[in-house]
């Protein structure tokens, strides 16, 4: 098992997406990066605590690899986009893949090198060591599970079929 952070805009969607993935084994939405010990969802869309909405992504990587994760990630955010996706602004939505294990770095910094040339403008997405990570409100866990139709700005269907776990 391996666990990688991801923030890319509203948690809702990311874990959503994530949770639909063979090999994804668990999800924890959260706020990483900031600089204030767990923080509310309140102080963080403040914009103050230097936090970003996180997706901790428990894995197999013997099903998925680190590779495999960036690429579903990269499918359904806009690296380009600074401190935004979709309608949503403000630095609590800035892009970023956080990480605890050093061997990883060099996956997600050649994964976004190999990638760089599809885009026009440059990648702002972060590369970081995990500086902190705390989990979000329980009402914020599985949100898009709990709310049907409930606001989502990724494409839950960029999964492909062959790609999703059996119901």
């Amino acid at each position: 098992m391996k666990k990688i952070w991801l923030a890319g805009g509203c948690f809702w969607g990311v874990e959503a997406y994530f949770q639909q993935l063979k090999g994804v084994l668990a999800t924890i939405v959260g706020y990483g990066q900031g600089n204030v010990e767990n923080p509310s969802y309140r102080q963080v869309c403040s914009g103050l605590t230097g936090h970003t909405e996180v997706c901790e992504v428990t894995y197999d990587e013997s099903v998925l690899s680190l590779r495999g994760v960036l690429e579903h990630f990269f499918r359904i955010i806009d690296p380009t986009a600074l401190n935004r996706q979709g309608p949503d602004r403000g630095t609590q939505y800035r892009t970023g893949v956080y990480f605890t294990d050093e061997g990883d770095r060099q996956v997600m910094m050649d994964y976004i090198a190999a990638i760089r040339s599809r885009y026009r403008e440059p990648i702002v997405v972060e590369v970081e060591p995990l500086r902190n990570f705390y989990p979000a409100e329980e009402y914020h866990q599985d949100y898009l599970g709990k709310t049907p139709g409930g606001y989502c700005h990724v494409n839950l269907n960029l999964a492909r079929p062959e790609e999703r776990k059996l119901i």
